[in-house]
């Protein structure tokens, strides 16, 4: 008979669904990031038809709330084993445990791995925060640290130990719109989407623009930057730091005229600064001698600890992206790839990308598909070379049928794409110094 359980562990919610004739192998779904105070539920699979794929071939699947909101990593490793202990004790010992989440569960799944590598066989972490904890929001930094320094030097914004999320977050809102009024201001934003390699696509139901449509490109990433990242960097910050016991990023040491050399959005940068006639190098030099920005070190090691990335894999993973996600960006791909090719883990790991604009935009079919590769890995002990090509993906996505082929209504085409994520800005692997 199939199974479904609820209830609560500590202070977290679950869900368990298991399936009859149950084949032994257990889906560990982790979700993503929820907003300090909003509702959290439990979630066994990122979507309906996914939990009904697994079902329907025996496979069960499970997923905590965590028992807190916000940057909540280390509630979310303890709950998730605890879950999985529970699901042991309640309903029986999985033969094997394939871990997945999306967003911050994505940094969740890679970090259970890390973390407990004995208890998981396989994983998947879907539009994940792959740099780790200190490069997230050491970029978030960036980006805030040049906004204020470029569009408004002598106001209140707050940048690190923030008093008051809200309030901090419409006044960044107030100064962005005021940006956005004027040619100088519309550049200077480029600038700082480039510094963390916002995406020049925003809506999935339009075409990506052109690589040099620099004005389409800057619309793009200007709603990035003031409906999304502005959140984190403005308000959710101050959750962080309440929970780290203080600042854990800092800007010591960086080079902005390095990081814009790197970026793949220097040319629209270029751009644009020559049309609003504006001097490149000198706010390139108001960037570089900015008063800098010091972590704070008990907070900076919290957030090592939950959590920055070794590489020293022991599971197959397949980790999947869009190539046009301005929240999680696409080269947090390229940080954790470097991570575990230092660890001499590169065989353990392959990485996917969709062509499509937004955050965790995969449809369920893309999803399933993912999967079915990742499956076979585990199944056969060897990646299928040609199971991972664009259009193999894409032939296994269409096969799941119309229905499957939808995100937020919209029907889509399968759009698995052969990609190379653009190098992180500042990747930050777990043992480096951390400057003081």
């Amino acid at each position: 008979m199939p199974r479904t359980l609820t209830g609560a562990l500590g202070g977290a919610s679950y869900e368990i669904d298991v399936p009859a004739g149950w084949n032994g192998t257990l889906f560990l779904y982790s979700h993503g990031y929820v907003a300090p105070g909003s509702s959290n539920p439990a979630q066994a699979a990122p979507a309906a038809f996914a939990r009904q794929w697994l079902l329907d071939h025996r496979y069960a699947a499970a997923g905590s709330s965590y028992s807190s909101t916000g940057w909540a990593l280390e509630a979310a490793f303890s709950d998730q084993m605890s879950l999985l202990d529970y699901f042991s004790a309640h309903v029986g010992k999985p033969q094997r445990v394939i871990a997945w989440g999306a967003s911050l569960g994505g940094i969740i799944t890679a970090g259970l791995l890390q973390l407990h590598p004995d208890r998981f066989a396989a994983a998947m972490p879907l539009c994940g925060v792959l740099s780790g904890g200190i490069a997230t929001w050491n970029a978030e930094l960036d980006s805030a640290y040049a906004f204020k320094t470029l569009i408004a030097p002598s106001s209140t914004l707050q940048l690190t130990h923030i008093t008051n999320a809200d309030a901090n977050r419409r006044l960044a809102g107030e100064l962005f719109a005021a940006a956005a009024a004027t040619p100088q201001g519309r550049a200077r934003l480029a600038l700082v989407a480039a510094l963390i390699d916002l995406p020049g696509w925003f809506d999935p139901r339009q075409s990506e623009p052109a690589a040099t449509d620099y004005a389409a490109r800057l619309a793009a990433q200007e709603q990035w930057e003031s409906k999304v990242d502005f959140n984190f960097a403005f308000a959710y910050r101050e959750e962080l730091e309440q929970r780290a016991g203080g600042n854990p990023s800092w800007n010591l040491g960086v080079d902005y005229s390095s990081l814009l050399a790197s970026s793949p959005d220097r040319d629209e940068v270029l751009n644009l600064y020559i049309q609003a006639n504006l001097d490149l190098v000198k706010d390139m030099r108001a960037l570089n001698a900015g008063a800098r920005i010091k972590a704070d070190p008990a907070a900076a090691a919290y957030l090592d600890r939950f959590i920055s990335f070794d590489g020293a894999l022991a599971v197959p993973t397949l980790a999947v992206h869009t190539t046009g996600d301005g929240l999680v960006i696409p080269s947090n791909e390229s940080a954790y790839a470097g991570a575990v090719g230092a660890a001499g883990k590169s065989e353990m790991l392959r990485q996917v990308f969709v062509h499509r604009a937004g955050h965790c935009a995969f449809s369920p079919a893309e999803i399933v598909a993912a999967l079915q590769l990742l499956l076979r890995r585990l199944d056969t002990g060897r990646w299928d070379d040609a199971a991972l090509q664009p259009s193999a993906l894409n032939a296994a996505a269409a096969d799941q049928g119309a229905s499957a082929n939808q995100f937020f209504g919209l029907t889509l085409q399968p759009s698995f794409v052969t990609f190379k994520p653009a190098p992180y800005p500042r990747p930050f692997y777990k043992g480096s110094p951390i400057p003081n």
